[in-house]
Formats: structure tokens, C-alpha cells, sequence
């Protein structure tokens, strides 16, 4: 027979105290590695240096669009007209940033042979949303580009890096199981059985990233929309999405029209005049104790992050 015991007062405010506590050492020990990178390098944190002669240095080799025919289209399409700056916008911009700061960064080689790692950067999710790409050529694409690298056909692919910014994971290149199974696959989605036979995302090798929110939020010294403090919030909770026929989200929308002073769920304009812009999008979100985020089309959801930087300040202002 199963105890549960009560979640007690203390148990609470010891659960708080150690998130409070978790995050300011979280922001510490950035500030040290900043602090550190700033000293060897004035200009930029991130700026290109050749790595030291140490054995435990990390290494990592960029591939460059120069160098591998075929990758200029996955970066910018069939016809090189899709700009990174297009594709650095909304949540699958991480596809760009990663590939940035890795050009910019101090542990970047150029010689192949001293690296420990390789990145395939690819703005794959872009190129097939602006209609660049399509799904067969894609596929094609990228099975030209792994023909040649030899150093990927050395190790099988498993030191290999390649970032699929969306939910459809590294399903967006339909043969991943013959090419990139033991490759490690940077996404933001782990669970893709629900729509997919098999899930391309593997523990043991496979990391999760947090999807792109936009720049003019996560600047904490320039935020464009401040955090509300809990007291001054007007409404409970807020669901700022679409319903897509989905019966969860179909019920917070009627919810809302029932509670309209506690539960908000404006209609989402993608287009028109009545489109919810990005600053309106967080002056909305800061103002409900609570930010639901019911299941849609996709396991996870760039609203949990989009919440933390709207809401974050004001729970340490109570601490």
C-alpha cells in the first residue's frame, strides 16, 4: 500500500528557494565564463580563435558552403535568394544563431584533421518554408552533400553535428535513418512517435534546444517588454495561440468567452491589419499569473520559453 504524504508550507517554500537559488547560480557562473571570454578577447566573447595547443581543448570544424556542393542550397535554397537574416526570424531561428556563433567562436578550427567535432550547418526548415526547397529535394540535397565528406564516412556520421530547428525534427530529411542515425541532432522535440512510425531523436546522442525567441526579449539589460509583478497581473491565466481544431485549445477559447475576467484567449491574426505583432504578443503574455500552453500539432511549444522571459523577474522580486 502507497503513502502520499502532503506537500507541507515548508516543502514549498524550500522548492521556490531552490529554483531562486538555481537560477542565480545559473546567471553567476554565465557571468564568470563572460567575464573570462571578455578578457581574452575585448571585441566579442565569441570572437574566432585558434584553439590552444592543449590535448583537452574542443575542436570544432564548420563546414562552408565553398567547400561542398550542394550546401549553399540548403542554406539558401535552389536559387541562393533565401537570406539568413529571413531565416534568423521566428522560432526556427536557431538554425541560424548556432551556426553563427560556432563562426565566430574560440573553439573553431580549420583543420580538419585536430577537430573533435564537425557541424553541418543547414537552414533547412527555412528554405522549405519560403518554397526554395521541397521535400524530394531536399532529400536529394543532403545525400549529395554527405557523399562528400569524407571525414563523415570515417566515423559513420557520430561526430557530427546538424540542427533541425523544428518539430518535425530530422524527419524534414526523410532518409535521417540511413544517413544520420548515430549523427547527434540538435532539436527542440524529443517525442516524435505521435505522428511518425519512429522517432529520430535517440538519448543517448541527441540534445534538446530551446526554440528562438526573439532577441529584443532575452536581453536582460534592454528588454523591450518588462515583466508585470504578480499583484498587478490582470487576468489568471492566458492561452495566446491558435485552436487548430485541437479539443483542448477549443475549450480554452470557450472558457474564455464564459470567464472573460480571468481567462484570456484573443483570436491570433497571422495577417491583416489586426495582427498580433511581437511586442503586443508579450504585453499580452505578461499579464496573467499563468501561461497555459495545451497540446497542438507539435510536442513542444516556444511558449514556455517565451513566458520564462516575460515572467522571470517578477518571481525573484518576491523572493
Amino acid at each position: 500500500m502507497r503513502h502520499h504524504h502532503a506537500c507541507s508550507r515548508a516543502h514549498q517554500v524550500g522548492a521556490l528557494l531552490l529554483v531562486a537559488a538555481t537560477f542565480l547560480l545559473t546567471r553567476l557562473f554565465d557571468r564568470l565564463l563572460l567575464d573570462a571570454s571578455s578578457s581574452s578577447s575585448p571585441s566579442f566573447p565569441l570572437s574566432i580563435a585558434r584553439p590552444t595547443s592543449s590535448s583537452a581543448d574542443l575542436r570544432i570544424y564548420v563546414y562552408s558552403e565553398d567547400e561542398i556542393q550542394g550546401l549553399g542550397a540548403l542554406l539558401r535554397g535552389r536559387d541562393g535568394t533565401v537570406a539568413a537574416a529571413t531565416c534568423l526570424k521566428g522560432q526556427w531561428g536557431t538554425q541560424v544563431k548556432i551556426h553563427q556563433l560556432l563562426l565566430k567562436s574560440r573553439f573553431r578550427t580549420f583543420n580538419k584533421d585536430q577537430a573533435n567535432l564537425f557541424f553541418v550547418p543547414s537552414y533547412v526548415k527555412c528554405v522549405r518554408m519560403t518554397g526554395a526547397l521541397n521535400d524530394k529535394e531536399i532529400n536529394q540535397t543532403y545525400v549529395k552533400v554527405l557523399s562528400q565528406m569524407p571525414y563523415f564516412r570515417r566515423s559513420g556520421g557520430r561526430d557530427h553535428i546538424f540542427v533541425f530547428p523544428s518539430g518535425a525534427g530530422a524527419h524534414l530529411f526523410r532518409s535521417w535513418a540511413t544517413f544520420l542515425n548515430r549523427s547527434i541532432i540538435l532539436t527542440p522535440e524529443g517525442d516524435r512517435t505521435d505522428k511518425r512510425g519512429t522517432s529520430a531523436f535517440n538519448t543517448w546522442k541527441d540534445i534538446i534546444i530551446p526554440g528562438n525567441v526573439d532577441d529584443s526579449m532575452v536581453k536582460s539589460d534592454a528588454r523591450a517588454v518588462q515583466p508585470i509583478p504578480l499583484r498587478k497581473r490582470k487576468y489568471l491565466a492566458n492561452f495566446l495561440g491558435r485552436a487548430q481544431g485541437k479539443a483542448g485549445r477549443l475549450q480554452l477559447v470557450k472558457l474564455a468567452k464564459q470567464y472573460p475576467d480571468k481567462l484570456e484567449s484573443p483570436e491570433l491574426k497571422l495577417s491583416g491589419p489586426n495582427k498580433l505583432g511581437r511586442i503586443d504578443y508579450f504585453k499580452h503574455l505578461r499579464n496573467a499569473k499563468f501561461c497555459l500552453a495545451p497540446r497542438g500539432e507539435s510536442s513542444w511549444t516556444l511558449r514556455f520559453y517565451e513566458s520564462f522571459f516575460v515572467m522571470k523577474l517578477s518571481f525573484l522580486s518576491r523572493m
